[in-house]
């Protein structure tokens, strides 16, 4: 699922990024860049944490001429007089008519670097509202955000997480340049496709997916999504040994009759009685019509 969101085969949307102190999801934003550039796609950067060196570092070829970086890294609070963006700006109107001071007919991408930085100077309320109308107004194609997960309560990670499309959350493999991405995508007809990805990032930023988690076993999930054992600590024992359960399966109902005994009960014997009602002459009961003691 990583491999074909980052190839655009899952392309549209609000695609998060979701990293953490153990593990920066740069490069593999800077993946997602590469490959809509890759695709002749106008790729749009709102650059808060980083320079416009440091993202454009590994990007190369004639294709860089169409990513736009909107440097709100230099004075993103807007102390000089003319700041060339500011987190002020953040709404959909303010993003759209940046957008299109570039004319383009080609699909656009805009890539938020980060989300985080956006959420420490306006209420989660007014970036979500931005996000939701960039998402429905048709000026871009795919709205792609790094969130650092470690910064923010979870309350205000898991309103991000709702309203995104597809929320990639990363950490640490297995091995040094091994990285793990689960995937969470809800579909438009309601469903949610989960899945858990053990990747590579290539110096040219080619992000290669391996067939099967690296040995040994598969990821190992963080502490806190372990589920409790419910029968854990109790004084009695809730399961039952191979023993008891073939003894437990050999052991007959007492109100399940086998073919013996349900033949037994039915047949007719010597003993066996009816029951005969012959009515009286208070009984009102007509041959020609039955039903006349019913109001009907």
């Amino acid at each position: 699922m990583l491999l074909d969101m980052v190839q655009g085969i899952e392309a549209g949307g609000f695609i998060i990024i979701q990293d953490s102190v153990n593990y920066s999801g740069r490069r593999l934003l800077k993946s997602f860049i590469k490959a809509a550039l890759d695709r002749a796609e106008v790729v749009h950067v709102l650059g808060f944490d980083v320079s416009e060196e440091e993202l454009n570092d590994g990007l190369k070829g004639s294709s860089i001429q169409r990513l736009h970086f909107h440097n709100a890294y230099l004075d993103p609070l807007g102390w000089t007089e003319h700041p060339p963006f500011t987190v002020q700006q953040f709404s959909a109107e303010e993003i759209v008519n940046l957008i299109k001071q570039t004319p383009q007919s080609r699909p656009v991408t805009l890539v938020i670097d980060s989300i985080s930085w956006v959420l420490r100077h306006l209420s989660p309320f007014a970036i979500c509202k931005c996000l939701q109308q960039l998402k429905k107004g048709g000026a871009v194609r795919t709205v792609i955000g790094l969130l650092h997960s470690d910064l923010h309560q979870h309350g205000i990670v898991g309103s991000m997480g709702h309203l995104a499309t597809a929320v990639i959350a990363l950490t640490p493999g297995l091995r040094g340049h091994e990285a793990a991405a689960k995937t969470t995508r809800r579909l438009k007809s309601g469903k949610v496709m989960q899945h858990e990805d053990i990747f590579t990032i290539k110096n040219d930023l080619t992000v290669t997916v391996q067939s099967k988690p690296s040995q040994p076993g598969t990821i190992q999930a963080e502490p806190g999504e372990l589920e409790a054992d419910p029968a854990a600590n109790l004084t009695f024992n809730l399961r039952l040994s191979n023993t008891e359960r073939q003894a437990k399966e050999k052991l007959s109902l007492p109100f399940v009759f086998s073919k013996e005994k349900k033949s037994v009960l039915l047949k007719s014997g010597p003993g066996s009685g009816k029951i005969l009602y012959e009515p009286d002459a208070n009984d009102d009961y007509d041959q020609e019509d039955p039903d006349d003691d019913l109001d009907v």
